[in-house]
């Protein structure tokens, strides 16, 4: 499964979905919790978090951490890391 999370509102996400195709749903993370957790930003409220990617295997584990991610290599990267 992929999801992907923004701190923007389900409104900004669902339009930026849609415009490019997505195949896989984006999360709302508003408060910035997530994103907090996850290290994607350093403090709430934060204007943008980075673009951050983590495998995460069936039992809930990280296996893997993608410190920086450029949008057109990384799904490449994670295929071959999975």
């Amino acid at each position: 499964m992929v999801l992907g999370v923004s701190t923007d509102p389900p409104e900004k996400n669902a339009q930026f979905r849609a415009k490019f195709d997505f195949p896989y749903d984006l999360l709302s993370d508003t408060d910035a919790r997530m994103a907090l957790a996850y290290g994607a930003v350093d403090e709430a409220p934060a204007k943008a978090a980075r673009r951050i990617s983590y495998l995460i295997g069936p039992d809930g584990k990280v296996r893997k951490a993608y410190a920086t991610v450029k949008a057109a290599d990384h799904p490449a990267q994670v295929l071959a890391d999975v």
